[in-house]
């Protein structure tokens, strides 16, 4: 009996489920013991191409003519058949992306938040009215921008779509969704769930397909008003530019190199399971992971053991056994990892601790031990680039103004958490880090569907979650009308 309860070999377009127009499929892989999995569509540029042309008709015609009321109870519908199949959503991201069969549970529930949320809030977004001259009224109203292109990774698919296509729809654009092209079974699914649920035929749309084939022609698309993508800084700095020669809007969240900051004054019980938590999450795969420890020296020997130990008592396994962490995507992301442990260890840093395989784990599995490595320098690859996996660096740091200037010392800006008892200090770290969210004594807030997120610097721009999402769907306009 197959692992995946439908047939994974389509294209979505227009409301029906047909073969992609090249009429090729790709491999799919399970991570977890390197078997085939599945089959996914090799979606072309003739199937983007029909896909933004469904989406348009959906403007001009149902889906267009809704009010925002409208929108918002579809999601809302939406979200419940989401928790209704919830157990099934999170056995396939589990066996897709190979995380743990708990991470799979929590992005599916994540998946109904975020319908559940801009389902709410799809009739709240208003315009305002603006005083001006005498005969005049002034006022500004909140469109949509018409077409979204969606980029998704293959991390986290079920909590990126909730996160982007969830606003974009709210807002009454209609989208077109590329999934990765490792990891789309949840994209597939999500889109039967929205047809059940009675999204208008063309809403939503889902070409899977290579990203230098049905992504680049996504990103090209003349048809298309925006666009969203979470991945690479070098793949979304070539979305940028296709978008650039239409002059469309571009959401761009680009990972990042993220710090924790540990001062001496730290309540260290506390910090301590958000230290590696959030380091090793998702095999370390997550853009906003803290993959860099910082610690005032005071107390770096203590946070360095007590670190070590959890990783010591971590059990890596099959997605399905439900351990700590899984494997990674893929061999060619296993082959990265293990390229730069390889530069640790040429390097002669300090390896604090590593994780064991369980007896369980296969031997064509895509396995890497979460490694802690200690007393990186500030400017070390390993400090400075993003590894994408469970490697962890701690770095020892004296006083507030070092520990800022390693923290802000990379190209990227996404997240930050500072851990101190001292709330003038918490507050001029918060003010002076650079990048999107800092989080003071936590790390990731449990991951915060309201919160604004995004990067600054290589880490993007435009901000997801929250009502932020929905502004950076919508264009502004301003209406002036003379009335004497």
């Amino acid at each position: 009996m197959s692992q995946v309860p439908f047939d994974s070999s389509g294209v979505f377009v227009g409301g029906r489920w047909q073969r992609g127009a090249g009429g090729e499929t790709l491999p799919l892989f399970n991570p977890s013991d390197g078997t085939l999995l599945a089959q996914i569509a090799r979606g072309t540029a003739a199937d983007i191409d029909a896909a933004v042309a469904a989406a348009q008709a959906a403007l001009d015609g149902a889906w267009g003519q809704l009010t925002a009321a409208e929108r918002g109870r579809l999601l809302l519908r939406m979200s419940a058949r989401v928790l209704e199949q919830a157990d099934e959503l999170a056995r396939l991201e589990a066996l897709d992306v190979g995380k743990p069969l708990r991470q799979g549970r929590a992005d599916a529930m994540a998946l109904a938040r975020y319908l559940e949320f801009y389902g709410g809030a799809a009739d709240k977004l208003m315009g305002q009215t603006i005083p001006f001259a005498n005969g005049y009224t002034a006022f500004t109203l909140r469109e949509p921008h018409g077409v979204t292109g969606h980029i998704v990774p293959w991390n986290y698919p079920m909590q990126i779509i909730g996160r982007s296509v969830g606003a974009a729809l709210a807002m009454g654009n209609a989208c077109v969704l590329k999934p990765a092209e490792e990891a789309c079974l949840t994209a597939l699914a999500f889109a039967r769930i929205a047809h059940e649920a009675g999204l208008p035929a063309g809403a939503l749309n889902v070409v899977p397909g290579l990203g230098e084939e049905a992504g680049a022609a996504l990103s090209a698309h003349p048809g298309v008003q925006h666009l969203s993508f979470t991945g690479s800084v070098a793949v979304g700095r070539l979305i940028q530019t296709a978008a650039a020669q239409h002059t469309i809007p571009v959401t761009l969240e680009l990972g990042g190199k993220s710090p924790q900051i540990v001062f001496a004054d730290a309540d260290l019980d506390a910090a301590l399971p958000f230290l590696v938590n959030a380091g090793i999450q998702n095999a370390g795969q997550t853009c906003s992971a803290a993959s860099r420890i910082l610690v005032e020296r005071g107390v770096f020997d203590e946070v360095v053991a007590r670190m070590a130990e959890r990783y010591r008592a971590l059990r890596v396994g099959p997605a399905l056994d439900d351990l700590d962490v899984g494997p990674v995507i893929s061999a060619r992301q296993r082959q990265i990892v293990e390229g730069y442990l390889a530069v640790a260890h040429e390097s002669g840093l300090h390896i604090a601790a590593t994780a064991a395989r369980a007896a369980s784990a296969p031997a064509g599995g895509y396995y890497v031990q979460p490694t802690l490595v200690a007393d990186v320098p500030a400017a070390h690859r390993l400090a400075q680039e993003e590894i994408f996996g469970p490697v962890q660096v701690v770095i020892p740091f004296d006083g507030e103004a070092q520990g800022l200037a390693i923290a802000n010392g990379t190209d990227f800006g996404l997240v930050a958490g500072v851990w101190t008892r001292d709330g003038g200090r918490a507050l001029r770290m918060a003010r002076k880090l650079q990048c999107g969210q800092v989080f003071v004594n936590n790390y990731g807030a449990g991951g915060g569907i309201e919160l604004p997120f995004g990067g600054v610097k290589a880490s993007g721009h435009g901000r997801e979650k929250g009502f932020e999402a929905l502004y950076g769907f919508s264009t502004l306009k301003t209406v002036a009308i003379q009335h004497g």
